[in-house]
């Protein structure tokens, strides 16, 4: 696990949610709190597909960032900063999986629920948060590691400034 504190707000939040920046990511929960506190449930209620077509099903168990970033956007937007918002993340499984395989990490990608993003905004700062969620349990520390390093990378290949608190 590593906390990224951003250091250009208004670059990451122009990232964040006027880009495509974060579109490989799907969204479990948002939280904002403006005049009002909204949280958005990421799962994918599958019942409300019933009696479809399985490829019209959707593929995975939550919902694209791309399909709900413009929400989000609209929630946060105006003359006042949010008070809080939080963001949770997961890479989507193909890109983790294929994360991992590049990188030979020797934990099964099978064995991998999630590499979770998780972004906190307290008013007035934001902190990017790194997780590996497990199906059970497993000893390696290498795929949090490996995620550590790929955020990072990525981050900074995309133009996002950070420091790093803890790692």
């Amino acid at each position: 696990m590593t906390a990224l504190q951003i250091t250009s707000m208004k670059n990451f939040m122009s990232r964040l949610l006027a880009s495509d920046t974060f579109d490989c990511f799907l969204l479990e929960e948002a939280v904002i709190s403006t005049v009002n506190t909204c949280t958005i449930d990421g799962h994918i209620n599958q019942d409300f597909f019933s009696g479809e077509e399985e490829s019209e099903r959707p593929v995975y168990d939550f919902r694209p960032w791309s399909e709900i970033k413009g929400l989000c956007f609209d929630l946060i937007k105006g003359k006042r900063t949010p008070l809080f918002f939080r963001f949770v993340l997961h890479l989507m499984p193909e890109k983790a999986a294929a994360l991992l395989e590049k990188e030979g990490c020797g934990t099964d990608p099978s064995e991998i629920k999630a590499l979770v993003l998780t972004i906190r905004y307290d008013g007035s700062k934001a902190v990017l948060t790194t997780g590996t969620s497990f199906h059970s349990f497993v000893l390696s520390k290498e795929p949090d590691a490996i995620w550590d390093r790929a955020l990072a990378k990525y981050l900074t290949g995309k133009g996002i400034e950070f420091e790093e608190l803890i790692s």
